[in-house]
C-alpha cells in the first residue's frame, strides 16, 4: 500500500516508519523541515519525503493523490507557541479536507483515553480531534493510549528522572490515579495490525497493557527494577500550578508539557475491553516491569531510535531549523577560535559529535551546570535533556540546551542553536579544516540594549570556556 505518515519526525511515527517499509508499503512522510529528517538512517526507493505543515493550508497540494491509507500522529501539546487545542483543531480539519480528495481508504489516528467524564485540555482536545477526522470518504480507525513505556518516551524520561534522582519523593496527590500504561513495541503492533483490516474500519478502540497501575506504583515498581530504594510521600495539598513547577524542575520536561501533563494525571486512564486483540491475530502484551527492561536495554546498546525531548517547541524555530543555518555575520558578536590538531583528526570528529550530555562540555562544565540551573529558573530547558546518542547526531535533535541545525561528518562540521532563554540569538559552531585545523565559533545575535549588556557580562567566562574547550577537543583521545 501506499501510506501517508504524519508527523514523521515524531516520536511515534519513527518508531513505525521502519516497519512499515519492512512490510513492503510505500511510504509519504510528511514533515514541516526536511532538514530535520534524518535520511541517511533509509536506503530505499519506498520512502518519499514532503515538506507540509497542516497550519498552511498552501502546502496541502503536496500530498500525492494515489495514497491508499495515512496515519495521524500529530499533536501539540508540547508546543509553548499559541493554544494547541486550536492548532490540533485546525490541523485536523485541513488533514481531513485533504485526504478527502486522495485515494485513501482509511486513515488510523492514535488518540487517548477518554472515558472519563472529567477531561483535561489535551484529553478534550484528542477527543475533538477524533470527530474531526471522521469523514464519509474514508473509513477512521482510532487507537486510544495511555502512559507509553518505552525508551525516550516522555512518560519513560519523566518518571526515570523522578526515580533516578530522588531518593525521597514528595509528591502531590494525583500520584494515586490509576493508569493503564502500555509499552511502545506493543502500540506499533496495534498500529501496523489495523491498518488495512476492514473489521477495524469506523471503529475506536482503547489499548493498555495488561497492569492497571498508580503513579505511585509505577514509580516503585521502576525502583525495583533499577535495583533502587525510594520512598514516596504524596502531599495532601499541592495545588496543580505547583505541581507543574515540581515536574519541571525535577525532570526534563518544559513548563508547558509539565503544565498540560499534570492537568491530564489527575484523570483516572482505564481501557474499556473490546477484541481488537481478536481482529489482529492476537499479541503479547508486554508488561510493565518487563517494558522497562526493554527501555533500559535499547539505552544500554545505544539503540534509541527517537525521543519525546527532538519534538520542536522553540517560538524562533517554528518556520524550521533550515532557515538559521546561515549564521549571521552583522549586527552579532563573534568569538572565533582556531586551534591545530595535535593527534588524529578523527579522534577530533569523535569528540566534536560526543559533546553535551553525560560527556558533559570537556573544560568548566561546572560553569555549564551554573547556566543550565538559570536557564530552568528562567523557564529554558536547562542541560537535563542531554542526548539521544552518546555518539551520533543529526539535524533536528536536541543535545542539552542546544538545537542540532546542521551535522555533517562529510563536511567535518557541526552547528548548533541555543534553545536556553536568551535576550538574543546564539549559535556554536565547531569546522574542521585541511584535516589538521580546528575552527570553533560563538555567535550571538543582541536584541536590544540587554543583549549587548548579557553578552560583555559573559564575556570573561566566555574566554575561560572556549579557550579550555577548543584545546580539550583538539587533543583529547
Amino acid at each position: 500500500m501506499k501510506i501517508l505518515l504524519t508527523g514523521a519526525t515524531g516520536y511515534i511515527a519513527q518508531r513505525l516508519l521502519p516497519v512499515l517499509l519492512e512490510n513492503g508499503h510505500q511510504v509519504v512522510c510528511c514533515v514541516r523541515d526536511k532538514s530535520r529528517f534524518n535520511h541517511d538512517r533509509y536506503s530505499t526507493a519506498d520512502l518519499s519525503v514532503i515538506e507540509v505543515n497542516f497550519l498552511d493550508e498552501q502546502t496541502l497540494d503536496r500530498i500525492p493523490t494515489d495514497i491508499e491509507a495515512a496515519y495521524y500522529l500529530i499533536h501539540s501539546m508540547s508546543t509553548s507557541v499559541g493554544d494547541f487545542a486550536k492548532m490540533e483543531d485546525v490541523s485536523a480539519r485541513n488533514f481531513r479536507l485533504r485526504v478527502e480528495q486522495t485515494s485513501a481508504i482509511q486513515v488510523i489516528y492514535l488518540s487517548g483515553i477518554t472515558n472519563n467524564d472529567k477531561l483535561s485540555k489535551h484529553l478534550n482536545s484528542r477527543k475533538n480531534v477524533e470527530e474531526l477526522l471522521k469523514s464519509d470518504k474514508y473509513a477512521l480507525t482510532t487507537l486510544k493510549a495511555g502512559i507509553i513505556i518505552g525508551s525516550g518516551s516522555a512518560s519513560f524520561e519523566i518518571i526515570r528522572d523522578l526515580v533516578e534522582k530522588l531518593p525521597l519523593i514528595i509528591a502531590p496527590r494525583w500520584l494515586n490515579t490509576r493508569s493503564q500504561p502500555i509499552a511502545i513495541r506493543n502500540v506499533i503492533q496495534y498500529l501496523v495490525g489495523v491498518l488495512n483490516n476492514q473489521p477495524t474500519y469506523n471503529n475506536s478502540y482503547d489499548i493498555g497493557g495488561n497492569n492497571i497501575l498508580t503513579y505511585k506504583q509505577m514509580l516503585l515498581r521502576f525502583a525495583r527494577v533499577r535495583g533502587l530504594k525510594r520512598v514516596i510521600w504524596v502531599a495532601p495539598v499541592m495545588s496543580p500550578r505547583l505541581s507543574s513547577y515540581w515536574l519541571y524542575f525535577v525532570t526534563s520536561t518544559s513548563y508547558s508539557l509539565a503544565k498540560h501533563l499534570v492537568n491530564s494525571m489527575k484523570v483516572e486512564i482505564i481501557c474499556k475491553e473490546n477484541n481488537l486483540n481478536e481482529l489482529i491475530g492476537g499479541i503479547e502484551l508486554i508488561g510493565y516491569n518487563k517494558a522497562i527492561q526493554r527501555a533500559f536495554g535499547k539505552i544500554e546498546q545505544n539503540q534509541v531510535v527517537s525521543s519525546w525531548k527532538d519534538a520542536l517547541t522553540s517560538t524562533t524555530l517554528k518556520n524550521g531549523i533550515s532557515q538559521h543555518i546561515q549564521v549571521p555575520k552583522f549586527g552579532c558578536y563573534v568569538d572565533k577560535r582556531s586551534i591545530n590538531i595535535t593527534r588524529c583528526c578523527d579522534m577530533a570528529l569523535h569528540n566534536i559529535w560526543s559533546i553535551g550530555g553525560t560527556r558533559g562540555w570537556y573544560h568548566a562544565n561546572w560553569l555549564w551546570e551554573i547556566r543550565g540551573l538559570m536557564d530552568r529558573l528562567t523557564g529554558g530547558p536547562g542541560l537535563r535533556r542531554g542526548r539521544k546518542n552518546p555518539s551520533e547526531i543529526s539535524a533536528g535533535e536536541s543535545l542539552d540546551f542546544w538545537r542540532v541545525l546542521l551535522a555533517s561528518k562529510a563536511e567535518k562540521r557541526l552547528l548548533l542553536y541555543a534553545e536556553m532563554k536568551l535576550p538574543g540569538e546564539a549559535w556554536l559552531e565547531w569546522r574542521i579544516i585541511n584535516e589538521n585545523e580546528l575552527i570553533q565559533t560563538a555567535t550571538f545575535r543582541p536584541l536590544g540594549v540587554w543583549g549587548r549588556i548579557y553578552w560583555f557580562s559573559v564575556l570573561p567566562f566566555h574566554g575561560y570556556i572556549f579557550k579550555g574547550m577548543i584545546r580539550k577537543i583538539a587533543a583529547m583521545q
